[in-house]
């Protein structure tokens, strides 16, 4: 596969399944009085953004955009429900978030190293300020920690 469509893709189903994982939780946070919501709904919009960017670059260079499957769309749901239903506080939520981000950044770090002088600047750039965007989530996330 070409590396520049690797990075794109991960870019986007990456976005894409932040975008499903934060409208799931703030549903779930809806008349609850957390004070996460607001950082959520932040990265939300951010991860909209991100998954925008992704998809005009894939369309543009004719490439197939690829999403996420229903079963990691299932397994995620669950995941947040039974987190959720055990412990709703901010610190848990927090931490939870934490986790799937810092998945992300490792593998995003990896092929940064890896294609950074193969991929075109245009996707090298919005997969550095993606990764960019995310660590900054992490030390915001802690705050709530």
């Amino acid at each position: 596969m070409d590396e520049n469509i690797e990075l794109l893709q991960y870019v986007y189903k990456n976005s894409e399944m932040g975008v499903f994982t934060i409208k799931k939780l703030l549903n779930m946070l809806e008349n609850k009085e957390n004070k996460i919501k607001s950082l959520a709904n932040y990265e939300m919009k951010k991860y909209n953004e991100f998954m925008d960017e992704a998809r005009k670059i894939i369309k543009k260079n004719k490439y197939e955009l690829e999403e996420n499957g229903i079963m990691a769309k299932i397994g995620s749901s669950m995941g947040i429900k039974k987190e959720v239903m055990s412990d709703n506080s901010d610190a848990a939520i927090a931490h939870m978030l934490t986790e799937g981000i810092t998945m992300g950044i490792v593998d995003m770090e990896t092929k940064l190293k890896n294609y950074r002088n193969i991929v075109d600047k245009k996707t090298y750039n919005l997969s550095k300020k993606f990764l960019e965007f995310q660590q900054e989530e992490i030390e915001k996330l802690k705050e709530f920690m």
